[in-house]
């Protein structure tokens, strides 16, 4: 009977490791170099990274990860010799312990030297609406704040713990043989029982980092990869309130909100509305932002104020509704004229803006009203330039490369490509 090949030809095992480790590490570097080359560094608010479509450049240190491997280093440790017949062989527990002691003191390195800033930058640290966000050293978090994951200080704290166990279990795998009958009950000698061992090691691993990313932005910062939860509309007005409590005006209330912190509460920066169900840059899709037009206030003739529904994530029409502070309805801008008891021409609709571009400018003829009521639904309202990509006008989740739906409303002359409708 022959024997399987990684049992006679080591040096083959040993060369598909290295160049595995060689395409991973030269396709992070290499796509590294795409991102930073089509990255275009206008505005880090209105135009960010994440916007551009790029957020997985961090692999990029490790672009001659693949080159600097030392594939001979195995062969001096004799891992691969027996020691009693002197023939080639594979120790499996002994390539374990290596393998795990290695990663336990990269794992350690990483956590107690680069992330706390011993011997190293730090990583990027933001606020919980990633307004100050920058690259900082961290303290370990020990308690139970360390398991937080919008905590950042974990980081360090789990890669130090998770170094050390390894390391420790390494130079034991090391030093100690196993038992005859634990090495056969558990296949230590079969090649597919290390290889299982590591992928379910691996999906552990994934398991923690989705989690990590899905409910948290500990590892993911929300100006480097992007909003995941929707907190800014609540920080908005928090901060507004307070301005007004201070004896500020509604201009001045507002004059001091970030455009950044605006720019977050815009419903075209959902993920849901960017890039969960398509791929690609997000300014292609709605367009690039270029400015705030200020904050919206919507008053009926008899001077109560009213706000626009917003659109919801999955949604790309939505009826506009205009509700009072009681959530009741005082005004719309119905699909077709059956019903004008709540309309804007009936209501006497007017908008008046605050802050920013448009601050103390107020618009009471209807057209315009209606189509400020409109951009309302996408919570805060931006200039964005659909010339510079050639960007459509309607967000990333809109299915594209369809025929253009005319009942909709599609064009402005029926069947002429020419007359495309601009989004609002």
């Amino acid at each position: 009977m022959g024997l399987p090949w990684y049992r006679v030809h080591t040096s083959c095992l040993l060369s598909v490791h290295t160049m595995h480790i060689a395409l991973v590490a030269g396709w992070a570097g290499s796509m590294a170099l795409y991102e930073l080359a089509v990255f275009y560094l206008s505005n880090s608010v209105l135009d960010p990274m994440w916007r551009q479509g790029i957020t997985n450049s961090w692999g990029g240190w490790s672009i001659t990860g693949g080159i600097v491997k030392n594939p001979g280093i195995w062969s001096y440790e004799e891992i691969f010799c027996d020691e009693r017949t002197g023939k080639p062989s594979l120790d499996l527990p002994k390539i374990f312990g290596i393998h795990l002691f290695l990663s336990g003191v990269a794992c350690f390195g990483f956590g107690a030297f680069h992330v706390t800033g011993l011997y190293g930058p730090g990583i990027w640290v933001s606020d919980p609406y990633g307004l100050t966000g920058k690259v900082q050293p961290l303290n370990s978090s020990w308690n139970v704040e360390g398991f937080d994951p919008f905590v950042p200080g974990g980081i360090a704290s789990h890669h130090i713990a998770a170094g050390t166990l390894g390391i420790l279990a390494g130079l034991f795998h090391l030093s100690v043989r196993p038992p005859q009958r634990l090495y056969k009950g558990l296949r230590m000698g079969n090649i597919e029982t290390v290889l299982s061992s590591s992928i379910a090691a691996v999906f552990f691993a994934a398991f923690v980092v989705a989690g990590t990313m899905w409910y948290g932005s500990a590892t993911t910062p929300i100006e480097l990869f992007g909003p995941t939860r929707y907190p800014w509309d609540q920080e908005i007005y928090r901060r507004v309130s307070a301005g007004l409590a201070e004896k500020q005006s509604l201009s001045e209330a507002w004059s001091k909100i970030p455009e950044k912190l605006a720019f977050y509460d815009y419903i075209g920066n959902n993920p849901a509305k960017g890039v969960l169900f398509r791929a690609g840059s997000m300014d292609t899709g709605d367009g690039i932002a270029v400015g705030w037009l200020g904050h919206h206030i919507f008053r009926d003739k008899e001077g109560r104020e009213l706000f626009v529904r917003s659109m919801p994530t999955f949604f790309e029409t939505f009826l506009v509704i205009l509700v009072d502070g009681d959530g009741i309805v005082r005004a719309d801008v119905p699909f077709r004229r059956a019903e004008l008891k709540h309309s804007v021409e009936q209501v006497g609709v007017t908008v008046e803006f605050y802050s920013s571009e448009l601050n103390g400018v107020s618009y009471s003829d209807l057209a315009t009203v209606k189509k400020y009521a409109r951009r309302a639904q996408l919570d805060e309202s931006f200039k964005l330039d659909h010339a510079i990509l050639k960007s459509d006008g309607v967000f990333h989740s809109s299915p594209r490369d369809l025929d253009a739906q005319v009942e909709f409303g599609a064009f402005q002359k029926l069947g002429d490509p020419t007359t495309r409708r601009q989004a609002v």
